[in-house]
């Protein structure tokens, strides 16, 4: 991975993490505070609970990564279709872009509703109620599979990547970009619910993600161009 693919995939979690995940997951995050940490507990374990938490999402992330990048790896079997899959990506990015902005639906046409199946539903409510200390990473892994424009956003580039390994790490870094702000949510309280705040993040981020977009649009057509000029001086030789 380029160094300024990963600096992008930072850039774009960590402002996304300020609007669209506190708005998101912010009620998770306050209802297991509230019903499972004891306000008596000392402020390492309370850190404790919260990094146990995050590091089950970005777990659960490492996985999805894992898997989509696996199966972009199936689908680039040549040059050319490396190439192809990059713009379909990049398309892909765009319009997951400009369904966060709202301008689209495009991210709740392709959104499943795992999250209601009676299944997840017992689990997480037992996870939620259970004291133990494993049961922060649980949550964070529960949570991990919510439907989520920005994780399908990052599964998508994890695709591009064509690599199980570079597809884990693109997700990887994508969860820990989110940690700052879900760690730190108690202290943003007023900010989280601040509008005007969570608009003005999710707006940057989503130019941000039409960009990286337009951007791996034009690598897959400078990809393609570029293998089928090789071609052609091959078969000219």
């Amino acid at each position: 991975m380029e160094t300024v693919n990963i600096i992008t995939i930072i850039t774009i979690a960590f402002l996304g993490s300020f609007g669209h995940c506190i708005g998101m997951c912010g009620g998770i995050v306050l209802a297991y505070s509230t019903i499972k940490i004891e306000p008596k507990s000392s402020k390492v374990s309370q850190s404790a609970a919260h990094l146990l938490y995050s590091f089950g999402r970005v777990f659960t992330y490492s996985i999805l990564g894992t898997i989509f990048g696996a199966l972009g790896g199936v689908v680039t079997f040549s040059n050319t279709a490396n190439g192809i899959m990059l713009v379909v990506a990049g398309i892909a990015m765009v319009l997951a872009g400009l369904s966060l902005m709202g301008k689209i639906k495009f991210l709740t046409l392709i959104e499943h509703s795992f999250s209601s199946s009676p299944l997840y539903k017992m689990l997480f409510k037992r996870v939620l109620n259970s004291k133990s200390n494993f049961s922060f990473f649980t949550l964070g892994m529960l949570n991990g599979l919510l439907p989520c424009g920005f994780v399908y956003f990052f599964a998508i580039t994890a695709a591009s990547t064509a690599s199980p390994l570079y597809g884990a790490l693109v997700m990887v870094i994508f969860g820990l970009s989110t940690i700052p702000a879900m760690f730190g949510l108690g202290f943003l309280a007023s900010l989280s619910g601040a509008t005007s705040f969570r608009n003005m993040m999710i707006s940057l981020s989503s130019f941000a993600v039409v960009l990286y977009g337009s951007y791996t649009i034009y690598n897959g057509y400078d990809y393609i161009v570029r293998t089928e000029k090789t071609l052609t001086e091959c078969h000219a030789n």
